[in-house]
């Protein structure tokens, strides 16, 4: 189960107990925000995208963002084809619904995007469809393991 290997992950940083376990789902940004209990902007939804190589990256952005398309070209060099839903749990080692930045798959590119940085917490997944972790934007780069902050989406500015 993926959240066991979050929490497995996290436990080498001592942050294990922080995960939330929800007694409904939280596979959405909507139920996400009802669960936790916030607006939904402060869900860092995580995005998983098919690069031209065969490769998977993921983005990071805050509930309310939406991709743009020619941002996401403009930073990566190709147009952003999603991963279909039935193939994220191979590339990425996590299920949509609680697809999260941590313990992923090796190779996979985490980016994390600017309309996260408006909050001085938000709240990703933790590997299931009923799981969340509260991070400041610091936590979030440390213990996803980032390769860089990028400005990919519209729609929140």
């Amino acid at each position: 189960m993926s959240i066991e290997l979050v929490r497995e992950y996290f436990r080498g940083f001592g942050i294990e107990d922080r995960i939330m376990e929800f007694e409904v789902s939280s596979a959405t940004v909507e139920l996400a925000a009802l669960a936790v209990g916030v607006e939904g902007a402060r869900i860092a939804k995580t995005l998983s995208f098919l690069r031209k190589d065969g490769s998977c990256i993921l983005i990071v952005a805050a509930g309310d963002a939406k991709v743009d398309n020619a941002a996401y070209k403009a930073q990566f060099g190709e147009k952003a084809k999603m991963l279909p839903h039935d193939a994220v749990p191979e590339y990425v080692g996590h299920a949509v619904g609680g697809v999260c930045p941590f313990a992923v798959k090796e190779g996979v590119g985490i980016y994390l995007d600017a309309s996260l940085r408006r909050f001085a917490t938000v709240f990703p997944a933790a590997g299931s469809g009923n799981s969340a972790i509260e991070m400041t934007m610091e936590e979030l780069e440390r213990y996803s393991g980032s390769t860089e902050w990028v400005d990919v989406c519209k729609g929140w500015k």
